[in-house]
């Protein structure tokens, strides 16, 4: 029983419901994609899609593995997401570089993948403090990078929010991490 009194859910449990998050996430940064009118607002949303289906890939292949042997290996999950002071400070050069037109529907689609991010992380976080041994280490290290993720979901909001100006991942090599 874990602390708040609700049941621990088997490793097969959380993959599966990380699982059902992560699809959640990916989808609406697909649906982001779509609506987006910007185009660096487009490849960013697809730059995060396509990590998302990366995690759904990874979370598939440690269910298979739990299914053949029981156990979980929690091997190396790269991101391509900057660390968060990386974030934080492109964002801020940005908010005093330029002045803009209106980016309302990015602000909405980042707001619902702000809401999605946090979702995610607190389920991440939940299975950190109650599952053991590797399944706590696979699902730290995507706490980690949701936690990346939502930073710069929120950097974009600020930076949309402050100038109309759409948060410039160019600044950076994203695929590089």
């Amino acid at each position: 029983m874990a602390q708040d009194g609700t049941s621990i859910p088997t490793v097969e449990e959380a993959i599966t419901t990380a699982i059902e998050f992560e699809t959640k996430v990916r989808d609406t940064y697909l649906k982001a994609v779509e609506a987006a009118t910007d185009e660096t607002g487009r490849r960013v949303f697809k730059l995060l899609a396509k990590e998302e289906q990366g995690h759904l890939d990874y979370l598939n292949s440690r269910l298979d593995e739990w299914h053949k042997t029981g156990h979980v290996t929690p091997e190396k999950l790269a991101t391509v997401v900057p660390p968060s002071e990386v974030i934080e400070d492109r964002a801020s050069a940005l908010r005093d570089k330029l002045a803009g037109e209106d980016r309302g529907e990015e602000v909405k689609m980042l707001m619902k993948a702000e809401e999605v991010e946090i979702e995610t992380s607190n389920f991440y976080e939940l299975m950190v403090n109650t599952l053991k041994d590797e399944a706590r280490e696979m699902f730290a290290r995507f706490l980690e990078i949701e936690q990346g993720h939502l930073a710069i979901v929120r950097a974009e909001i600020d930076a949309l929010s402050g100038t109309g100006y759409f948060f410039e991942f160019g600044e950076f090599n994203l695929e590089n991490g």
